[in-house]
């Protein structure tokens, strides 16, 4: 019952959040006008024939509709902008995201909650202080000009992800670490001349493992977020350069078509990890109990 009630959230969120986008766009600015329209070298049929190909959308009932009509027969409608069906651009588009995602997804990860875990251990306070001020200034830098200083020193975008994602990641894992570290039977293992390694590993980690996986949805979609200025200004042809474009191009199946699916790869990655951490949660807590 939980479970179906819980699918029953992420379709209806969906629905919406596809509707939103599709809402935004038809009033936006400019919606419904096309630059081929101010071009003299189009006859009278051309132009008739271009206004009557977005006639369609400017009832954005009627094209939600329609578009989800389209989405159960697994047809997302055909960009105007690149004159090419959706599911075609997505299929040749989306590995090259996802790679790059999951790339810098996993260099911040490792590299965060190592860093987190020597702070958080480190009994001198200048590494802590430096690492806190690295990733404090990481943290004030917009995406867009990231992608902008990775693009003069000729950095992978995956590198730029892991930036944006990194300060989450270790402020994050060192707070709760440092917490976990003060906690009475960590002190009382330490006491009885345990190795530091030996206490973090077996100690300090286990009660906030499922914290940290909560964090993993959070950290897969702020990835996801952080690759549209990236793919753009790095000229990438993945799926944030394609949003970027369909923006500019008023691209309305093209638009909600990536809404929806950026939206799905949010809300899933985030059920899956808070469906873990319950479940390590849960684990830890029935260990504990015995």
């Amino acid at each position: 019952m939980a479970f179906a009630r819980r699918i029953s959230i992420l379709f209806v969120t969906l629905l919406l959040a596809g509707l939103g986008g599709a809402t935004l766009l038809r009033l936006s600015p400019g919606f419904g006008v096309d630059e081929r329209d101010l071009d003299s070298r189009l006859n009278a049929a051309s132009l008739e024939a271009s206004q009557a190909a977005r006639a369609g959308e400017r009832n954005l009932g009627r094209f939600y509709a329609s578009y989800l009509s389209g989405l159960a027969r697994g047809d997302l409608g055909t960009s105007r902008l690149f004159g090419r069906p959706v599911v075609d651009l997505l299929k040749e588009r989306l590995p090259l995201t996802l790679g790059t995602v999951l790339a810098g997804f996993v260099m911040a990860w490792v590299v965060g909650i190592t860093l987190s875990a020597v702070s958080a251990m480190v009994r001198n306070q200048a590494l802590p202080f430096a690492l806190d001020s690295f990733s404090s200034a990481l943290l004030c830098i917009p995406s867009a000009l990231l992608a902008v200083l990775f693009y003069r020193m000729d950095v992978p975008a995956s590198a730029g992800v892991a930036a944006v994602i990194f300060p989450k990641v270790f402020f994050y894992s060192k707070r709760l670490f440092s917490s976990s570290l003060a906690k009475p039977h960590v002190v009382t293992a330490r006491a009885k001349g345990l190795g530091d390694v030996r206490v973090f590993v077996w100690h300090a980690v286990p009660p906030v493992a499922g914290e940290l996986i909560a964090l993993v949805g959070v950290t897969l979609a702020l990835g996801l977020s952080a690759t549209i200025p990236l793919e753009v200004i790095l000229d990438l042809p993945g799926i944030g350069q394609l949003a970027w474009n369909a923006a500019l191009g008023r691209d309305m199946p093209l638009l909600v078509s990536l809404t929806l699916l950026i939206g799905a790869f949010t809300l899933v990655a985030n059920a899956l990890a808070d469906a873990v951490a319950h479940a390590a949660t849960g684990a830890g807590s029935n260990d504990n109990s015995r």
